[in-house]
Order: structure tokens, then C-alpha cells, then sequence
């Protein structure tokens, strides 16, 4: 019997739209966590898409670090789940989160300064021969790395040697070279010119393309718009929004992170300078890197930015004045007097202040309480016939806290357990207890949220209304035009020009700042 095939009429029959599931690299379901009473993160959850960048946001203590330390195995989470490519996982620490493809380059780099590139990128790895360490092995394939990464990093160099912004790369080659599956870059930004921020976010992208995930945590909106594909905002340890990029705007992601909108980034700049109080006059150093015969003068109650590419002598400019390095040629003068300081005492006598940019490295006590590192440098203040006094102390700590919006349990929490944002309040609160008047403030809002930046912003005004000069160095274009009365640029270590703030744009404060290139 011959059979008849059936045939269907596909016509008649309604299309289904199947639609994929994402497909997720990285899902955090319920995480929470307490210290004690202190209930820092509740129920988060997070969804990383693979080969994306998800932009995590929130203000200074929301609970950011927290939750990567929980993934990272650093804490132990108190509930919820974290799933890795599709198997749960929970990290004993960060080195079996690097062995399963999880790499962190934290804002605070940690890195063995007197050794070379090549050995902190294998260390605790190190390529070995019979026993023995086979460093040209390990040569070739760091050269071999940073080529794939088109980064211009020579693998012999000694890592003091270099800018903070040339140690972070080597953070993400290292990261890398872990083949790592999501990278965690946090505030990869905080001491990068628009030009390296360009080349970082050229690797980011290229890397994206090969599969590799990142979470990308900024206090920078506009970076966040340029590089992240999704975002997501926590506010006192509750995930507050998860949204594309592109469904979202700078409005909704600063009242989500505070609260409450901005309506300015910056508040108006209405102090009035006063006459000349302050004179560099053909400085140079005698140590590299050198700065050569650099001259300008600045004004009692002014702002003055110092603005250029990062290794262009702008920290070296800040330090030399404050006494750190050496004048080979030049003075810097203070009310028509002529100075010579050898170290930092010297300028702290004429009631000068420095704010460094690497606060871990030489800017915090990490190992001792807020009070201690708010006192130091005050402390013939807080003496009781002739003793110290702990009550006088904490009571001084606790203004500056007040006044700072500091997140802590108490002033005698070690500083390392704050964020670091909390931890850059601490240091400006250090500095404010002296009253200066002279402040040298390198990176000021690193690291520092949208909220409290505005905060610090507020005060840097409010110091100038009161007679203080602000000398401040700055990577980021917007701050230093939001804040400042005048910029000096530099480049290559000279002074490449000075310019009026209101007349002058991101377009001619680039020009100067490759003047000597």
C-alpha cells in the first residue's frame, strides 16, 4: 500500500518568536552580609552578561566593596548563591577566584615596587627550568603580552620607576595573562589622562570582543556612558537599579546613587583672589624626573589648577614645593619671603599642606584608627600638661567626621576597613585640623563619589572665600574647569602655559598639555 506523505501548510500556522535567554557569565542571587549589627549588603543581586561590561556604581560605603570581597572570598557571604558560568561557586580567596578565572585591579595597587615588571607579573607563578627560574622564559611572554595589548611597557623596567597610571596596566596585563573570564577594574581611571583613559578603554573593548566580562566600578558617569554596557547602582547596601546604558541618563544615575538629583556638578566658583601671596620662580629639580625653570604666581584665596599628561611633572611640581625633592636651581618664595625646604616639617611650619595622590602608598596609616591618622599631624594640639590627650583626640576626630560625611562604626575603626572614598575624607580631614594656608591638593576627589565630590568641591570654594590658596592637580577635565580660577599647564616637565579658567576649553588645555612632545 503506497503511502501518502502529509504535508503541513506552514501558512496557516502562526510564527513563535523564541527568544534566547542572555547568556550570563557571572549571576549573584541574594547575596547579603552583616558585620555585627551592620547590615551592609541586603539581597543583592547581580546578572553579568558574557563578553559585556557592567558598570557598577554607588556612593562611598553603599557596599560595593563589600560585595566584591564576597565574591572574591576575601569575606564570607552571610545568604545567597553566586554562580560562575553556570556552576555555584564560593571562593576561599582570591587566589582560587584567580584560578577559576576571576581577576580584580584594585584602585589601591599592590605591587612589589623594587622589582621589576616581569617578576610582578609571575609572582607566586614564577616559569621555572629544572628548579631553577627561567627568566627569559618569562621575558618573552610578558614582551609577547603587552605587544597583544598594544601597551608600550618595557618588562626590565623597575615598577617605582614608573607612573601610578603605567603600574595600573600592568594590574590589567597581569589580570589578563590569568586568561581571566571577568576582570574587575575598580576606579581603573583615578590617576589617567583623557588620553590614557582612551587607550585603557581600546583594551577593554578588544578584550570584550574575545568573550572576556568585566564589572567596571566608577564614580565617573561619563566614562560609565562611553565604556559600560549595562549599570547598576547601590545605595546603602541595596541594589537600587539595573538598567542598559543606553535606557538611562547622568540624572537617573545620581538620584538613584544619592538620593536625591544634582542639579549642578560643580557649585559656582564665587570667591575673589587677592593679591600675589605666593611665587615659583625658575624652579628645577636636581633629581629625575627633572622639572625645568618653571615660574608663575598665585593669588591670596585663589584656585589654581594644575592640569596635564599624567608623567608630566605635575605631583613632582607639588612635592618639590612641599620639600620632598631637591631644588637644583630657583626658589619658591611666600609673602615676598624666599624658602628653602628640605622636607616636609619645613612646609608644614609655614602652614603649607599636601594631599598625595597615592594615599595608601604615602597618605594613610593603613594599620591604625581614624583618629590616629586624623591627629598625626596636629598633635602638640591635643597635649594635656604635656601628654597627650585621647578625649581631646577623638573629640577632634569626630568633628572632622561630622564634617567630612565619613561612613564608620566609630573613630577608632582601623582606616583600612573604610572604602576608599571614606578613607580620602580622612586624609582631607587630617589636613584641615592644621588649618593651612597654603593647600597642595594632588588628586583631591579620587576615588570619591558624585555626591561627596560636590561636597569636597564646596569646601575647596569655601577655604578660598576665607583667604586659603588651592594649588590642585587634576586628570579630569571637567574638575579642573568646574573648580578652579586659573590652570597651569604642564608638559614634559615645563610649564607649557597658564590660562584664565572662564576663557579658556578642553581643547586648548590639550594643545598645551602636548606642547613639548
Amino acid at each position: 500500500m503506497e503511502q501518502t506523505a502529509s504535508v503541513m501548510n506552514t501558512a496557516s500556522v502562526p510564527s513563535i518568536n523564541v527568544q534566547k535567554e542572555p547568556d550570563y557569565i557571572l549571576q549573584i542571587k541574594g547575596m547579603s552580609k552583616a558585620f555585627g549589627k551592620n547590615q551592609v549588603l541586603r539581597h543583592i543581586n547581580l546578572d553579568v552578561k558574557r563578553g559585556s561590561v557592567m558598570g557598577l556604581m554607588g556612593e562611598n560605603g553603599a557596599g560595593k566593596s563589600t560585595m566584591m570581597k564576597c565574591l572574591f572570598g576575601i569575606y564570607g557571604k552571610d545568604e545567597g548563591e553566586i554562580i560562575l558560568d553556570g556552576q555555584d561557586i564560593n571562593f576561599s580567596g582570591p587566589k582560587e577566584a584567580l584560578e577559576h578565572g576571576i581577576a580584580m585591579v584594585h584602585q589601591e595597587l599592590n605591587q612589589c615596587l623594587d622589582r621589576t615588571v616581569t617578576d610582578n607579573l609571575f609572582l607566586g607563578r614564577y616559569i621555572t627550568e629544572h628548579g631553577i627560574i627561567d627568566e627569559r622564559m618569562m621575558y618573552k611572554k610578558a614582551t609577547a603580552l603587552f605587544e597583544s595589548l598594544n601597551m608600550d611597557v618595557d618588562p626590565k623596567t623597575i615598577v617605582r620607576k614608573m607612573s601610578v597610571s603605567q603600574r595600573q596596566m600592568i594590574e590589567i596585563a597581569r589580570a589578563v595573562s590569568y586568561n581571566a573570564k571577568i576582570i574587575v577594574l575598580d576606579e581603573p581611571t583615578s590617576s589617567l589622562t583623557e588620553r590614557e583613559v582612551k587607550k585603557l578603554f581600546a583594551i577593554v573593548r578588544n578584550l570584550v570582543s574575545k568573550g572576556v566580562s568585566f564589572i567596571y566600578i566608577s564614580h565617573k558617569m561619563d566614562e560609565v556612558f562611553q565604556v559600560c554596557d549595562q549599570v547598576s547602582v547601590l545605595r546603602d547596601g541595596q541594589m537600587i537599579m539595573t538598567k542598559d546604558v543606553k535606557a538611562t541618563n547622568m540624572d537617573e544615575l545620581i538620584k538613584a546613587m544619592v538620593g536625591r538629583s544634582l542639579e549642578n556638578r560643580f557649585p559656582p566658583v564665587d570667591n575673589t583672589p587677592g593679591d600675589d601671596i605666593f611665587e615659583v620662580h625658575n624652579l628645577s629639580t636636581a633629581f629625575e624626573p627633572f622639572l625645568k625653570d618653571i615660574s608663575f604666581t598665585v593669588k591670596k584665596g585663589e584656585i589654581f589648577g594644575i592640569y596635564g599628561l599624567v608623567g608630566a611633572g605635575r605631583s613632582e611640581l607639588l612635592e618639590t614645593i612641599f620639600g620632598l625633592r631637591t631644588i637644583s636651581k630657583g626658589y619658591i618664595a611666600y609673602r615676598g619671603k624666599k624658602l628653602l625646604f628640605t622636607n616636609a616639617k619645613d612646609a608644614m611650619d609655614y602652614n603649607f599642606a599636601l594631599i598625595t595622590e597615592e594615599r595608601k602608598f604615602n597618605g594613610i596609616f593603613g594599620v591604625d584608627s581614624l583618629v590616629f591618622n586624623t591627629t598625626i599631624t596636629n598633635l602638640h594640639k591635643y597635649k594635656v600638661n604635656g601628654l597627650l590627650s585621647n578625649a581631646k583626640m577623638v573629640k577632634a576626630t569626630e568633628a572632622e567626621v561630622k564634617k567630612m560625611h565619613t561612613r564608620c562604626t566609630s573613630v577608632n575603626d582601623l582606616i583600612s576597613s573604610l572604602s576608599g572614598g571614606n578613607q580620602q575624607k580622612v586624609v582631607i580631614g587630617k589636613w584641615l585640623e592644621r588649618n593651612p594656608d597654603i593647600f597642595l591638593m594632588d588628586e583631591p576627589t579620587r576615588g570619591i563619589d558624585v555626591g561627596a565630590k560636590y561636597e569636597i568641591y564646596e569646601l575647596i570654594i569655601n577655604m578660598a572665600k576665607q583667604g586659603k590658596t588651592i594649588i590642585m592637580v587634576s586628570s579630569e577635565m571637567p574638575e579642573i574647569l568646574g573648580v578652579t580660577n586659573r590652570i597651569a599647564v604642564m608638559s614634559n616637565h615645563r610649564l607649557a602655559g597658564i590660562v584664565n579658567t572662564k576663557e579658556t576649553n578642553q581643547e586648548e588645555l590639550l594643545r598645551l598639555s602636548a606642547k613639548y612632545l
